[in-house]
């Protein structure tokens, strides 16, 4: 272990990632402590639409086998619950639907076809204008704020440390290693650095001299009052994700992205936005059998995108010692996978049960410096204002 107040491994971001990461190393026995210029899970990880489908990922296979024992894993609940269910408004939104679910199929994901009757009583708020779906045997979601602090209380039950409201602001270097990382809280000395700072990892890899290309976006969400649980809680559609809670109510999001410009590590406000009205208009559509209920919150949350809309997962050769990981909007979901990955990268140089090779940091090496003007992704003066359907009496949407 490093002298001081640091920790043989350093993990700067205490999003699912780095929380993962760090659980997965302190089960393997290494000293271990996680840094956070604010509180756990307070951008994307804790604000997202909670999915775990990602079956078409390198981490998919993992995160499919072990979403299912995360529970008796962590021993805290995460509120996973199994298959979802993809409801189509269109014949072109079928035909994705199905030729997605035949690569699926092809990695051993099975699903079913459902006719609109079918769909109707699995889904009952679901309306005429759907014209049928698939149920997916595979996939699932959790609560994200359960899950945060699942993998937060495990990670200490470990001997982990959290250091909440630390603020990295420089990196030391020796022989081509990072020896301890500088905060506003002091420096934490460390043999290996994890940087999966969620919209700050581009910035911090810039401290150590690495380009690491990221565009930032708002995302919304919705909260509607509840209703009676549906027999299966995930339900996407119409360009939504999301899915019912516990409760009963109904938290979707779906964008479109907000692109925004983030200045610093300061913590940063994320303020609801017009985008709202969109998002509540096609959730009514999606469920018209729900479009009578009141939105009663809606929040946002701050997702990097890279150029090609994949994760970085990547243990660099200068510095030597760090592992860099941003995921790309899909943290959530694949994080049992992507934090054991971390932690295969920082003890063995490598994972040893996915080719991360189309994950690696290298394929951005060209990417030309006006990437995001290309791809149109560019913050706007004003968010187009979209009508509500959804919304509090007197067609206002709720706020936070």
């Amino acid at each position: 272990m490093s002298a001081g107040g640091g920790a043989s491994v350093v993990i700067v971001g205490g999003g699912v990632t780095g929380l993962s990461a760090g659980w997965w190393l302190a089960r393997a026995g290494v000293d271990v402590v996680v840094l956070d210029k604010g509180i756990v899970g307070w951008e994307a990880s804790g604000r997202n639409g909670g999915g775990a489908t990602h079956v078409y990922s390198p981490l998919g296979l993992e995160e499919q086998r072990l979403w299912p024992r995360m529970d008796e894993l962590l021993g805290y609940p995460t509120e996973y619950a199994p298959q979802r269910i993809k409801v189509a408004l269109s014949e072109d939104q079928l035909a994705l639907y199905r030729t997605n679910a035949e690569i699926a199929a092809a990695r051993g994901f099975p699903s079913e076809q459902l006719d609109p009757k079918q769909l109707r009583e699995l889904v009952p708020i679901v309306g005429d204008t759907a014209i049928g779906g698939l149920y997916l045997r595979f996939g699932g979601h959790a609560n994200p704020q359960r899950t945060v602090q699942a993998y937060a209380w495990a990670l200490q039950d470990l001997g982990g440390r959290i250091r909440q409201h630390t603020t990295v602001t420089g990196f030391r270097t020796d022989g081509g290693r990072v020896t301890a990382v500088e905060t506003d809280r002091g420096p934490f000395g460390t043999d290996a650095l994890v940087i999966a700072a969620g919209p700050q990892t581009g910035l911090l890899a810039g401290m150590l001299g690495v380009s690491l290309p990221l565009a930032l976006a708002r995302v919304e969400m919705i909260c509607t009052e509840p209703l009676p649980l549906m027999a299966v809680g995930g339900v996407d559609g119409n360009g939504l994700y999301g899915r019912q809670t516990r409760r009963g109510n109904l938290v979707y999001g779906g964008g479109p992205h907000e692109w925004i410009e983030v200045a610093g590590m300061a913590a940063h406000d994320q303020p609801a936005t017009p985008l709202l009205r969109n998002l509540s208009r096609r959730l009514a559509e999606l469920f018209p059998g729900a479009a009578h209920l009141r939105l009663i919150r809606s929040w946002a949350g701050i997702v990097e995108n890279t150029p090609d809309g994949l994760p970085v997962i990547d243990r660099l050769s200068d510095p030597a010692n760090v592992v860099i990981a941003t995921m790309s909007s899909v943290g959530f979901g694949l994080s049992p996978a992507s934090g054991k990955a971390i932690s295969e990268l920082v003890l063995h140089r490598h994972c040893r049960f996915a080719d991360l090779t189309a994950l690696r940091l290298a394929r951005f090496a060209d990417v030309p410096p006006d990437w995001r003007a290309r791809l149109g992704w560019v913050p706007v003066a004003e968010p187009l204002e979209q009508p509500a359907s959804l919304s509090r009496p007197g067609g206002r949407p709720s706020e936070r």
